[in-house]
């Protein structure tokens, strides 16, 4: 095994945790690092039980002042000098005793200092040299975590010895190559000696003879130079081997020769047995020392107890003190404990509860959206259906089976609307939006829808708008609509042969706030005193005993709810068989600026003048034959497909000036079918057809790249006018 023996063991540099000292404190420390300094001089002059005195009582003094550090690297020198002496038992025990200190210290400078000097005592003793390979590598990322530039070639050199040591020059090289040049150049002493030994013993291996010498003298030189009897030690023994390899028997000899008669200076038998002796009595003393400490605590303790009597004494009134308090509040006590348990109980059945609840909840919201998407959906197919009829039969205008069907689709519509209506509102889900609107244009548009009931009980139906009102204002007009939708409605359905009128009056002005009183009058059939409270209550319905009056019951609970959302409530004035009055006031803001930018961007309706081609994307084939009729009607022509990879061709093949994509669809739904039209780069408007609640789809819709949506059964007039605003947003931004 080639070796070049190299301990990483400095100067004591000495690092402790305390920054303020007393005297005395500093006396001592000053003088621990006298004695340290002395051993290491001693273990380079080879005295090595002289090193070991001084480093003995270095120990004991670091002991004295409990510090970390200190003990530490006095175990790390006792343990170098135990390593050069090939004890490795020894020394690998006192340097896990500074190991243990080191970490108490937390000092990277002295895990960098016992580490390399572990990887040395595994490898130079020939315990365990893969194990002190690791050791030194430990040893290196500390000396590059503090930047020690000494400590790194230092431990590099001591690597690439090790893997030589087995043969593995290729790993050793890596080492020092990076070095190499530096030392040999710029280095000190000790580590150009140890760089020649390192490379003759590297040369010798290449079988390279006269280069591995010439390295082995320079190293020699440098030895006795500096007096570096154990590093020549090492030397000798190298070149002993370089010269009995090349068969040069009477060489090996003669350096043999010096070997032995500096082995047996620096390491005569007296020093090794006073090292012995030292290493025993260095254990004596520990057990002295602990000794002490322990008798040191107890008469501490027992001092602590004379100086403690009267407290002690003290501690004791007090204590029967508060155990008298306690005895008077260990009823309040124990009957807290009990109202804690039966809360603690109460609250995990509430919270229980509180999670069944939002669970069901969330279940019912799933439910009403997949029950109002699949009615709606076959209601968009009965009511268009049943106007393409209408358009293609002018002679079935009258026919009492369409108008019924068509009344019996409307009325199904309405039921599911108001179960969405209703699960909004009980979720909270709706917020009232700011939007500018023309009062007397909703209210002919409510009007106008209802005046089939009218015609069917044989109804009058008035609308009175007070002329005060401004003619557009600020609001929800949507939520005002239902609310009032609601209202007529029902007046008509239980007044027959009578008259129904809705008022708008203005109540007061506050500031740009116009407070608007509604109020919905009919000569109905009245509502008894006793049944006045619950009508306002979901799915209440008064037993008719004269006719049977269909409903969900829930029109007047949505209208409740929409009002209070308004923050206003309504007001309920009937007798039965003389009539019903429902009123109440909203205030909608009016600006007079705004309305005035909103006569000026008046659209124009172009659908006489501009004809377009527009790509519809639906599954259902009832749905194609419908959406095509109003596309058709409203004098714009359409290609359609049945998914949306049958949209990425057709886009690729022909223009199209907008896009109507169904969302549910087999293969790629709307959503994805948007996002890969997005993807390739075409800004093609996209409005989103879905029998879906807008509300639930928006947001995806827009993050998709939809630029609009429409709920499905839709206003043929609306779709053209949202197909024409899309197109000329599009035009506008190009």
């Amino acid at each position: 095994m080639s070796k070049t023996k190299f301990f990483s063991f400095l100067i004591v540099l000495l690092f402790s945790s305390a920054t303020l000292f007393s005297q005395e404190y500093k006396a001592a420390i000053t003088e621990i690092e006298r004695l340290l300094n002395q051993a290491v001089t001693d273990f380079n002059d080879a005295k090595y039980d002289i090193a070991l005195e001084s480093s003995k009582q270095a120990l004991i003094k670091s002991f004295a002042i409990n510090d970390p550090s200190l003990i530490a690297q006095s175990y790390n020198t006792i343990g170098v000098i135990y390593n050069e002496c090939s004890d490795a038992k020894r020394a690998i025990d006192f340097y896990e005793k500074a190991l243990f200190y080191a970490k108490k210290a937390n000092n990277d400078k002295l895990y960098n200092w016992l580490y390399s000097n572990l990887g040395s005592t595994y490898y130079f003793n020939k315990v365990d040299v893969p194990k002190g390979i690791n050791y030194y590598k430990k040893a290196l990322y500390y000396a590059n975590k503090i930047k020690d530039s000494t400590e790194i070639k230092y431990t590099r050199i001591n690597i690439a010895s090790a893997y030589y040591a087995i043969n593995n020059f290729k790993e050793g090289n890596k080492y020092v190559s990076e070095i190499k040049d530096k030392v040999l150049a710029n280095g000190s002493q000790d580590n150009k000696m140890s760089m020649n030994l390192l490379m003759g013993i590297y040369a010798s291996h290449q079988e390279n003879k006269a280069e591995a010498e010439r390295y082995y003298a320079t190293a020699e030189t440098i030895a006795k130079k500096n007096e570096f009897d154990t590093y020549l030690i090492n030397i000798y023994e190298n070149r002993i081997r370089h010269h009995n390899h090349f068969n040069e028997p009477e060489i090996a000899k003669r350096y043999k020769e010096k070997y032995d008669s500096l082995n047996n200076i620096v390491y005569s038998k007296d020093k090794l047995d006073n090292l012995q002796e030292g290493a025993i009595q260095i254990e004596l003393d520990e057990y002295k020392m602990q000794l002490e400490r322990v008798e040191q605590a107890n008469d501490d303790h027992q001092r602590n107890l004379k100086e403690s009597k009267l407290i002690v004494f003290l501690f004791i009134v007090i204590l029967i003190i508060l155990l008298l308090l306690l005895l008077t509040l260990y009823k309040n006590i124990k009957l807290r404990e009990q109202a804690n348990r039966e809360l603690e109980l109460a609250n995990e059945a509430l919270k229980e509860a509180k999670e069944k609840a939002e669970e069901a909840s969330k279940l019912k919201s799933q439910f009403v959206s997949t029950i109002t998407h699949e009615l709606r959906t076959p209601l968009y197919g009965v009511i268009g259906l049943t106007n393409i009829i209408l358009d293609e039969h002018k002679e079935l205008g009258n026919s009492p089976h369409l108008k019924s069907l068509k009344f019996s689709a409307k009325y199904l519509l309405s039921l599911v609307n108001d179960i969405l209506q209703m699960n909004k509102i009980e979720e909270k889900r709706i917020v009232l939006e700011n939007l500018i609107f023309n009062l007397t244009d909703e209210i002919t548009t409510i009007k106008n829808s209802v005046e089939y009931i009218a015609d069917k009980n044989n109804d009058t139906l008035t609308v009175e708008i007070d002329t005060s009102i401004p003619e557009f204002l600020i609001g929800d007009k949507l939520r005002l609509s239902q609310i009032i939708m609601n209202l007529v409605s029902n007046a008509l359905k239980f007044t027959k042969n009578g008259h129904v009128s809705l008022i708008a009056d203005l109540k007061h002005v506050e500031g740009s706030t116009y407070f608007i009183e509604f109020k919905v009058k009919d000569t109905g059939i009245g509502i008894a005193k006793e049944d006045q409270e619950k009508i306002f209550e979901q799915f209440v319905q008064i037993e008719r005993k004269e006719e049977d009056y269909q409903g969900t019951g829930l029109g007047l609970s949505i209208v409740s709810r929409l009002i209070k959302l308004f923050d206003s409530e309504i007001h309920l004035e009937s007798e039965q068989n003389i009539g019903t009055t429902f009123s109440f006031t909203i205030g909608f803001e009016y600006d007079q600026e705004k309305s005035k930018e909103i006569i000026n961007e008046i659209e124009v309706d172009l659908s006489q003048n501009l004809v377009y081609n527009i790509l519809v994307v639906e599954d259902n084939k009832i749905n194609q034959i419908v959406t095509n009729k109003i596309i058709q009607n409203s004098n714009m022509t359409c290609t359609i497909v049945d998914d949306g990879f049958a949209a990425l061709v057709a886009i690729e093949k022909e223009h199209f000036d907008l896009i109507l994509m169904d969302i549910n669809m087999p293969l790629i739904n709307g959503f994805e079918t948007t996002r890969k039209i997005r993807e390739k780069g075409i800004k093609i408007p996209i409005i989103a057809l879905t029998a879906f609640d807008k509300q639930e789809v928006t947001e995806e819709a827009l993050a998709a790249g939809m630029n609009d949506i429409m709920v499905k059964p839709f206003d043929p007039s609306k779709l053209f006018q949202v197909v024409a605003k899309n197109i000329k947003n599009k035009k506008s931004v190009d």
